[in-house]
């Protein structure tokens, strides 16, 4: 494995937390102090967090409780009901119909850490919902795992030359046998030549300019060109010249992990990085109805990248923070290596053609450009919703807001920020 020493943090003295009077469902820290002194290892939470005040960390109460106002003031304006929220959006792509499952959402939510200690919450943090893209961190986060354990050698080799040949989950045989006699049998998205000249690198940082169709959907049907005419026709990108976000990719990547593990990845992500660092039982993974595979026998789901037409991870706020924690702490959970230097720093590094991107879905704050109101060390998780895992390692600072406007949150950011006392 690629492991490397610990990373250590400084802990921070400490209060308890109540219930905070100015906003009802915002869980805001009191005014009893610990007592505790300082060591020299960093904070990990257990079963549940040590809450401790704002002030006991630095941070302004007040100025804290008015951000949290504020972004449950600006609250998304979308639809709770996530399939009709899909049906206004997505679902007016071509082949934009949901194959996967819709939850509705609850109240604009979030978490606040400093330190690794909670300091404030609000809404449902308990309540497991879509997270959509945030999802894609999960997903590279998988390849991650792949990368330290040696399965996955170089992220600049070529995928194709690590895939099996994937055949599609069937209950029964075909009613007319012989009637698809010459039709390909099995899914295979690296049949081009173009296709073959992608690594995961490409994956990665979206910039593979994959062509094709995966689950029924084709790769330029996903937040289609304006000119129709070219959907079918242009001429591919060299891989890792251009970058473009694209879901039917990830879902490719999704698949070739899966291939690659030769388990499904809610079992990888689950035993090398959510039961570690004490993540909850509450979340799931979801794919699509038609993503199931046969794999060593057994019936497989091929997990989506986001809820783009439903799927991905349903998860809580809670166990996002937990996930942020272990990202500020670059793959460490307290004196355990989750996830290895390297890979972290690779997640970190710009995408050269979208400077602000990372590994999927790794938002970088370079040159200020993503959040103004952020240091340029920051970075984040981000998914439709928005639903967003901001880390400030400068700060020691992880926020976690669901169902806030997007326009929003820079300054929602800004006033966290600017509630910081030291």
């Amino acid at each position: 494995m690629r492991f490397r020493p610990s990373l250590v943090l400084p802990a921070l003295l400490g209060a308890a937390v109540a219930l905070s009077p100015a906003l009802p469902h915002v869980a805001v820290a009191g005014a009893q102090s610990t007592g505790r002194q300082a060591t020299a290892t960093p904070y990990v939470p257990g079963t549940a967090w040590e809450r401790r005040t704002p002030s006991a960390m630095g941070v302004d109460s007040a100025k804290l409780a008015a951000a949290i106002a504020f972004a449950v003031e600006k609250e998304a304006r979308a639809p709770r009901d996530m399939e009709e929220s899909h049906y206004r959006t997505f679902g007016r792509e071509p082949f934009g119909q949901g194959i996967g499952p819709f939850k509705p959402r609850g109240a604009p939510t979030g978490v606040v850490l400093r330190g690794g200690y909670l300091i404030a919450s609000w809404g449902e943090p308990d309540r497991v919902d879509m997270t959509h893209s945030v999802t894609k961190s999960f997903l590279s986060v998988t390849a991650g795992v792949a990368f330290d354990r040696g399965l996955l050698l170089s992220v600049r080799d070529t995928v194709w030359a690590s895939q099996a040949p994937t055949y599609a989950f069937r209950t029964q045989a075909p009613s007319e046998p012989g009637a698809h006699y010459g039709e390909s049998m099995l899914v295979d998205p690296w049949a081009t030549p173009h296709n073959r000249t992608i690594n995961w690198d490409d994956l990665l940082r979206q910039t593979s300019d994959w062509e094709g169709t995966l689950w029924g959907k084709p790769e330029w049907a996903d937040r289609p060109a304006q000119n129709a005419a070219e959907w079918t026709t242009r001429a591919r990108k060299a891989p890792g010249t251009t970058y473009e976000y694209n879901d039917v990719r990830v879902n490719v990547l999704a698949l070739a992990l899966t291939n690659l593990w030769r388990r499904p990845l809610p079992e990888v992500l689950g035993e090398y990085v959510m039961e570690p660092i004490g993540a909850s039982r509450t979340w799931r993974w979801h794919g699509y109805d038609n993503s199931w595979i046969t794999l060593d026998g057994r019936a497989v789901q091929s997990v989506s990248g986001g809820g783009h037409w439903g799927g991905g991870m349903f998860i809580s706020a809670w166990d996002m923070a937990r996930f942020g924690l272990l990202t500020e702490r670059r793959g460490m959970w307290g004196t355990r290596r989750i996830l290895s230097e390297e890979w972290v720093r690779l997640s970190l590094t710009p995408t050269v053609p979208q400077p602000t991107y990372g590994y999927m879905n790794w938002f970088l704050n370079t040159d200020r450009k993503w959040m103004p109101s952020a240091p340029a060390s920051a970075f984040g998780h981000v998914g439709n919703g928005t639903n967003l895992v901001f880390v400030a390692p400068e700060q020691d600072l992880v926020v976690v807001v669901r169902w806030i406007e997007n326009g929003a949150i820079d300054e929602f950011l800004g006033k966290v920020l600017g509630a910081l006392t030291r």
